[in-house]
């Protein structure tokens, strides 16, 4: 009988190690895959295509009521092109400075305008970065802070105007 009762000793003392050993390894475990989830993936708002296409459109009705022959791009946060619209007698070179001008505005989340004081000085500047463009008409598209798109429009005599119609557009997201 001892031989028999410590042999049922001994094998409960190790399911209950087994027991707290599959406890210990099921916690860590769950907390990796919970911190891989939280560092693996992401959510992010972005701007859809029906939006986008409201904005520019809302960005050249506002250009054509002041007469001015204009191009808006509208790129999401990326930098790649949503939505192209250019109004009718828009020159051939609106087309890249309203995408350029959208690109630099999502990139930096202010408008060109504002940007363009940061790029002067000897040396290189912000103005070195490929595809960035800072003249006034590009604006940001932000959502609790964080630039989910831009919008930019090239074309008008200054980029007073171009801005102004952008912000235009921008109006309708809000």
């Amino acid at each position: 009988m001892a031989n028999g009762r410590r042999e049922t000793t001994v094998v409960a003392m190790d399911i209950k190690k087994i027991a707290i050993a599959t406890l210990v390894v099921l916690s860590i475990g769950g907390g990796y895959a919970a911190a891989d989830q939280r560092t693996t993936t992401r959510t992010e708002k972005v701007l859809t295509i029906d939006a986008a296409v409201r904005a520019a459109q809302a960005t050249l009705d506002a250009a054509e009521k002041e007469n001015q022959r204009v191009t808006v791009a509208v790129v999401d946060r990326s930098g790649d092109l949503v939505v192209l619209l250019a109004g009718d007698g828009a020159g051939p070179q609106t087309e890249e400075s309203a995408r350029r001008k959208a690109f630099t505005a999502v990139s930096f989340n202010a408008p060109t305008s504002e940007l363009a004081g940061r790029v002067t000085g000897q040396g290189a500047t912000l103005r070195d970065i490929p595809g960035t463009l800072f003249l006034g008409g590009g604006v940001p598209v932000a959502v609790d802070g964080t630039s989910v798109a831009g919008i930019g429009v090239g074309g008008a005599p200054s980029g007073d105007l171009d801005e102004k119609f952008a912000k235009a557009g921008l109006a309708t997201l809000r």
